[in-house]
């Protein structure tokens, strides 16, 4: 078992930047993967960054590719993703999320989620 914990959500204007951060607590196993993912009103759940334990590999959705940096301290089991140049359609829910193995691509499913944090940007 893995909780994962979210913090760093909030208001911002179009143009700045937030930093969130998830901590996972429990099997250390459990976490290889960790992620970020998205859901907009009305919308989908979509992945927006992973990383391998180590940072090893990462993956990015297109929509945030060279805005958004993910970013893992392996020795605190903590994941952060830095957001610049934020977008009003960058706003959504975000949710962190865990899983084993060694892909961390967001084609396969994460088991562990957080509760999510609210990020909002105004224009």
């Amino acid at each position: 078992q893995v909780q994962l914990v979210e913090s760093g959500g909030g208001s911002v204007q179009a143009g700045g930047s937030l930093r969130l951060s998830c901590e996972a607590s429990g099997d250390p196993y459990s976490s290889d993967c960790m992620g970020w993912f998205r859901q907009a009103p009305g919308k989908e759940r979509e992945g927006v960054a992973a990383s391998h334990m180590g940072g090893s590999s990462t993956y990015y959705a297109d929509s945030v590719k060279g805005r958004f940096t993910i970013s893992r301290d392996t020795a605190k089991n903590t994941v952060h993703l830095q957001m610049n140049s934020l977008k009003p359609e960058d706003t959504a829910v975000y949710f962190c999320a865990a899983k084993s193995g060694a892909i961390c691509s967001f084609r396969y499913k994460y088991k562990y989620w957080g509760q999510g944090t609210q990020v909002t940007v105004s224009s």
